[in-house]
């Protein structure tokens, strides 16, 4: 065989090698972030979640983010019937606690319930909280019950379960650079708690990372990520990682994502490492 035909046969047999390990790798989860509302920076949050998500996993975003800075607001998608069916999760970051309307807060549980898997973090514990029957529908797809928050400072979150891959890589103490702890009235049975911290207030622990499972749905919660600086933290990006691959089934045993569901690598575009845009305090107001 001449030899200049060998360098084009190997650029052929390379180009079949890669377009069948690219027909191999599954295609991206698909996500859709709900978000806006009271008292927090929700235009960076949700850069800092949907890239920092990406960077560690395998998933492309939707986004919906409406409501000002209201409590009342009805996001508009939860109007639809089958507003969850084609993503693989949801993830909440919602602030919206003054709505009152049963039927509809009863309607986003609902598709939970039926299988679509959830993340929730900090404000979105608080949403709904006044729909008079549907509150506990919600507080029972969460898996905690919070109603009201500590003072703000720093939040040193302890873990419980070292073993659980979630957990893996997650410090034995984590003290958040800035914070605000969530007063945990109830953990409800279905729940697995995976961290804790102490509250200087209440004198008493809450829960602040967990597992929860409602009807076929599989959620991850936690209630740290009031500022920038905790949600663009490596460890609060890591966790809620690994968090989100175990609510679709796609997390090892060893705390990594299954063959194909590893992230781009690339951080989230922001002024720099650990924080955001800051924001003023006033805007930080009770919820």
């Amino acid at each position: 065989m001449p030899r200049r035909v060998l360098p084009i046969i190997a650029l052929l047999v390379a180009a079949h090698t890669n377009q069948l390990h690219a027909q191999d790798k599954p295609e991206p989860l698909k996500g859709l972030l709900i978000t806006g509302g009271c008292c927090h920076d929700y235009e960076n949050q949700k850069t800092i979640i949907t890239e920092g998500m990406s960077q560690r996993v395998n998933i492309v975003w939707d986004v919906i983010h409406e409501g000002g800075s209201g409590k009342e607001h009805k996001v508009s998608v939860y109007s639809n019937p089958n507003w969850a069916k084609k993503y693989d999760v949801i993830f909440h970051n919602e602030c919206f606690g003054g709505v009152t309307d049963d039927d509809f807060v009863q309607g986003i549980a609902a598709a939970h319930h039926d299988g679509v898997p959830a993340i929730f973090v900090h404000c979105s514990l608080h949403s709904y909280r006044n729909a008079a029957v549907a509150a506990d529908a919600w507080r029972e797809l969460i898996g905690v019950t919070s109603s009201s928050h500590e003072k703000k400072r720093g939040v040193k979150a302890v873990r419980l379960n070292s073993d659980h891959p979630v957990m893996l890589g997650f410090p034995e103490d984590w003290q958040t650079p800035n914070g605000e702890l969530y007063k945990i009235d109830k953990v409800w049975p279905n729940c697995i708690p995976l961290a804790k911290a102490y509250g200087e207030d209440t004198k008493k622990d809450h829960t602040v990372i967990w597992l929860n499972t409602f009807g076929r749905a599989r959620v991850f919660g936690t209630s740290l990520g009031h500022h920038n600086e905790t949600m663009n933290h490596d460890v609060w990006l890591d966790v809620v990682s690994r968090g989100l691959l175990w609510t679709v089934d796609r997390l090892q045993p060893n705390g990594k994502p299954m063959d194909g569901y590893s992230g781009s690598g690339v951080k989230p575009i922001l002024i720099s490492e650990h924080q955001a845009v800051p924001v003023p305090d006033a805007a930080f107001t009770a919820k």
